[in-house]
């Protein structure tokens, strides 16, 4: 097919995800195939997105491979377009790739500082606008930003991070004001510890891995006593994408088995109250 026609019917809905080479892109690009959606993948690594490629036919799509930076708005902008001339439509949108590097606020460079934000506020911020302009004459379609409880819980180890995580919160309500009147949802999504590779990378002075500690401490803080997988907040992109949510605008979903209301790790309650709070 030439890449300047695009498609000019089709009767699946077609989805458009950044970071999705692994963890919660590869999985929300296969839970899409899955519910009869048309996938077009966004990454940095050719390789790795044409494996999840391969798991999206397998669930019975189609896929466009798409791999680039997002710092790069101009690449950023063409997958919107390439996305369009592939699929002859883009119904939803996931913002999900992000890019950070661990550090305090008297260590972060200006360069580290400005590429966390371009990848990920900058470049969701105008995806979502250069999708809106393709969803806006069909009055219809979904923008579902990925943000984190970090957004509002902070550590002081990510500054530009947890600075982004909060404004893609916020630039959620922005949007969904702006788009709302002309049938279009932004909705985000805020997940608690998921095993991805992102959430293995924590490492003491001295360069060695201390991920299995916190990770000890916050499965003793989460209520269900346990981190997440990726595949469970797939299924909460794909519900959010869905008609089932057609009344769910401009807020945060927040999906982190119940950590952020959590007060006293489990731990300490076993010790205060054995007979109520069993170990499991």
């Amino acid at each position: 097919m030439n890449e300047q026609t695009p498609r000019s019917k089709n009767e699946r809905r077609v989805a458009l995800v950044t970071g999705a080479s692994r963890g919660i892109g590869a999985a929300t690009a296969v839970e899409f195939a899955r519910r009869g959606y048309e996938v077009a993948l966004v990454g940095r690594t050719t390789s790795d997105l044409e494996l999840v490629a391969s798991n999206v036919r397998n669930s019975g799509g189609k896929s466009l491979v798409l791999a680039g930076d997002l710092a790069d708005l101009a690449f950023a902008e063409s997958t919107v377009r390439r996305t369009v001339e592939e699929f002859g439509k883009v119904d939803v949108l996931v913002n999900n790739a992000a890019w950070r590097e661990l550090g305090t606020m008297r260590r972060i460079t200006l360069e580290s500082w400005e590429k966390t934000l371009r990848v990920c506020l900058t470049a969701p911020a105008f995806l979502a606008r250069w999708a809106a302009e393709y969803m806006e004459p069909r009055r219809s379609g979904v923008i579902i930003n990925i943000s984190s409880v970090m957004s509002q819980q902070a550590a002081g180890i990510a500054p530009a991070y947890i600075a982004a995580k909060g404004a893609i919160d916020s630039l959620t309500y922005e949007l969904a004001s702006l788009y709302g009147p002309v049938g279009i949802r932004v909705v985000t999504v805020n997940p608690g510890a998921i095993d991805t590779e992102m959430s293995r990378d924590y490492r003491d002075d001295s360069g060695k891995s201390v991920t299995d500690e916190l990770r000890a401490y916050s499965d003793d803080m989460i209520m269900l006593g346990r981190w997440g997988v990726p595949e469970e907040i797939a299924t909460v992109i794909a519900f959010l994408a869905s008609d089932d949510a057609s009344y769910i605008q401009g807020t945060t979903i927040t999906v982190d088995g119940g950590w952020r209301h959590q007060h006293m790790p489990l731990s300490h309650k076993q010790k205060q109250y054995p007979q109520d709070f069993k170990k499991p």
